[in-house]
């Protein structure tokens, strides 16, 4: 029978083979909230071609943002697919950015981080899983991210029952672990490495790291 693992269980497990992986790669916590919008429905590969392209253009900021053209944005944001659909997404951010919070993230953070994930979630194009990204990667908000990879791996676990949604994937991490930020950054990185590897959609369960607690372990 296969032994249940502790949530501290599996985060131990999956740090012990993947080592720290600094998650999220920005240079600024504004570059953080265009990340966390852009990578919606691509591969993050994709995202940093168009960061990199909003940097070497000079948009890296909610003003320049707001100013330019939706069709001019489109074409800068065009490796992240969907460019129109996140051409408006991040203006209707910065919009509501700069006419609530002055355009100021400082401001933005300086309240109570419950009252704002309300608030970034009445923005248009901005569901749980970019508000979290937001929050916890460039507000440092004890927000856990959650994502399919996360419902993947713990419902192959038998932590999650399969219809497990975004709000109740996420409180089995919000309720069972400490409220500490370092750790829901690195847990969440840890757990979409293990995806990349080994729990994959047909897994490969040789040589992972879960494996002998793994209920659904392919013989």
């Amino acid at each position: 029978m296969k032994t249940p693992l502790t949530l501290e269980d599996i985060f131990n497990r999956l740090l012990d083979r993947f080592g720290p992986l600094h998650w999220w790669p920005a240079e600024t916590p504004f570059e953080v909230c265009v990340g966390a919008i852009l990578t919606q429905n691509t591969a993050w590969i994709n995202v940093e071609k168009a960061i990199c392209t909003l940097k070497q253009s000079g948009i890296m900021s909610p003003e320049a943002l707001q100013e330019i053209a939706p069709e001019h944005l489109a074409r800068l944001i065009r490796p992240a697919g969907y460019f129109n659909v996140k051409s408006r997404r991040l203006k209707d951010f910065t919009t509501w950015l700069i006419l609530n919070h002055g355009g100021s993230l400082e401001r933005m953070f300086a309240g109570c981080w419950r009252e704002l994930r309300v608030e970034l979630l009445r923005v248009r194009g901005v569901g749980p899983e970019t508000a979290d990204s937001i929050l916890l990667y460039a507000g440092n908000q004890p927000s856990f991210v959650v994502d399919a990879y996360t419902r993947r791996l713990f419902m192959r676990l038998g932590l999650l029952p399969a219809t497990a949604d975004y709000d109740y994937t996420r409180e089995l991490f919000m309720n069972n672990l400490p409220q500490d930020v370092p750790l829901f950054n690195e847990f969440h990185a840890q757990i979409v490495e293990q995806c990349k590897r080994f729990c994959r959609t047909r897994p490969l369960c040789s040589g992972c790291p879960l494996d002998d607690s793994c209920p659904s372990r392919l013989a």
